[in-house]
């Protein structure tokens, strides 16, 4: 048989044979590392800054979460801690809420613990008061603070917890709290609303990179705490919605807050440390803290508030880089006879307010009690208060301070600051009674309490330049990879 010259050799048949098979291999190998693919696919991976990192990780749909924003997630979030407890010990623990929106009443963190919200998830408290338990009044209160009986465990609550995280990408949280301010204003509660946030008894705190709206009642409390770091927080409630605060460190040292926006219908930030014979027995005060680039907008209360339950004692805070929008007063010390304690060395530099009520304001006669049992004879101290290198406009009056007769507020320092009036000012920019302090280079003039030391006599009041410990305190860059099992 005749072979035209045009034929294939054998061997370059063997030739096409191996490529066909090495095609074939090559697609094989493809479609199986596609389904490995899809066995191993990370469905979540991000980076985050932390003070500290977890060896562990988990999701919330991995305990029955359903983001749906009907079906109740408070089982789910409780089973979850209660899993991820087991971890403390070998590198702690993330728990992770996807998008979605998680209905949920309050459940517990434990320590070395974090919780991270995805930004598109929401977390929403439950409407079922049956979800939020009923735990003691604190005992630097002595009583709930919106009634006698107890309170509602917060929506996140922790007790006697160390290295706790709550952050995520910007998701929020959401009180829904329409319901307890309604029945906040008809009298219809026999225990203080919950909080959105509270850890008591704690240490290591970082809370940050979240958004908080429409809390119950306060939104951030940390208390009898220590080593705590707020960052980023955006917290927004209706302006005239009943003690709406946004964060109110209690009876806690070497807190740290900044780089946060808060609109609400109370104090931006409230300094407190206990009520009246109740706080002065429990005696712990809240020192060093820092507060520095807070923006805030609350048209009913002050922007920074010390006080008023300041019977265990406020001392050394330092808050600069503030902006104020029409809010009520710029820095507002609340105090009272029967308070007891002490506010002193307080420095405030570099606040900017516009369209205010007071730029400064200071209360001698907040006459709020627990009960019938204080001390009449419980006077507070307010000593070695500085303001420094301030700019306000549209400012209806420029100060009010009002110490309490036989008891003056002492060591008051005022510089560099610039006052301009809104259209329609006070008759009197400063009502001053029972102070006593220094003041240089303000407008308008200060009081004859605040004596002027003169343009040959210029005088900067005190901020301090040494670091607190928690101005040390660095973050860490995490990562977190989820994937299918």
């Amino acid at each position: 048989m005749h072979i035209k010259e045009s034929s294939l050799t054998i061997f370059e048949v063997q030739k096409m044979v191996g490529i066909l098979f090495g095609l074939i291999f090559l697609v094989g190998m493809m479609n199986i590392r596609e389904v490995e693919g899809r066995k191993s696919r990370v469905i979540d991976n991000f980076e985050y800054s932390a003070i500290n990192c977890r060896s562990h990780s988990a999701s919330i749909t991995d305990f029955g979460g359903v983001g749906d924003g009907s079906t109740s997630n408070t089982k789910a979030f409780i089973t979850a801690v209660d899993h991820l407890r087991q971890f403390e010990s070998d590198g702690g623990a993330l728990l992770f809420v996807p998008a979605g929106k998680w209905l949920t009443g309050s459940f517990n963190v434990t320590s070395h613990f974090t919780l991270y919200l995805h930004k598109d998830a929401v977390l929403l408290a439950s409407q079922d008061m049956n979800e939020w338990p009923l735990i003691d009044p604190l005992p630097s209160y002595g009583r709930g603070r919106d009634a006698p009986g107890g309170r509602y465990a917060s929506l996140i609550f922790g007790t006697n917890v160390t290295d706790v995280i709550i952050t995520g990408e910007n998701g929020t949280i959401d009180g829904q709290g329409e319901m307890w301010w309604q029945k906040f204003h008809h009298k219809q509660l026999k225990h203080t609303r919950p909080y959105l946030i509270e850890l008591m008894y704690s240490d290591s705190i970082q809370i940050s990179h979240l958004t908080l709206i429409n809390s119950p009642s306060w939104n951030v409390h940390p208390t009898y705490s220590s080593n705590i770091l707020i960052q980023g927080i955006t917290i927004s409630a209706p302006v005239n919605s009943p003690n709406t605060d946004g964060i109110n460190p209690d009876s806690c040292t070497n807190t740290r807050i900044e780089d946060c926006y808060i609109v609400s219908g109370d104090d931006c930030v409230a300094v407190k440390s206990g009520w009246d014979e109740y706080g002065i027995s429990y005696g712990m005060p809240t020192q060093q803290l820092v507060i520095r680039r807070l923006t805030c907008i609350s048209p009913t209360s002050a922007v920074i508030a010390l006080g008023s339950e300041m019977s265990g004692g406020i001392q050394d805070v330092r808050a600069e880089d503030i902006l104020a929008i029409n809010s009520e007063s710029g820095v507002r010390i609340k105090t009272g006879v029967g308070r007891g304690g002490f506010v002193k060395d307080i420095y405030v530099k570099g606040f900017t307010m516009h369209t205010m009520k007071w730029a400064f304001w200071m209360t001698g006669n907040y006459g709020s009690h627990p009960d019938d049992k204080y001390d009449p004879k419980a006077i507070p101290t307010i000593q070695n208060i500085n303001y420094r290198d301030m700019v306000a406009d549209d400012v209806k009056m420029a100060a009010r301070l009002e110490g309490i007769s036989g008891d003056p507020f002492t060591e008051i320092c005022i510089s560099n600051v610039t006052i301009s009036l809104a259209a329609k000012p006070k008759k009197v920019q400063w009502a001053c009674t029972d102070v006593a302090g220094i003041s240089s280079d303000v407008t308008p003039k200060p009081c004859d309490s605040l004596a002027d030391q003169g343009p040959d006599h210029k005088i900067q009041c005190q901020f301090p330049e040494d670091r607190l410990p928690i101005d040390d305190v660095e973050l860490q860059t995490c990562s977190y990879k989820r994937r299918y099992l």
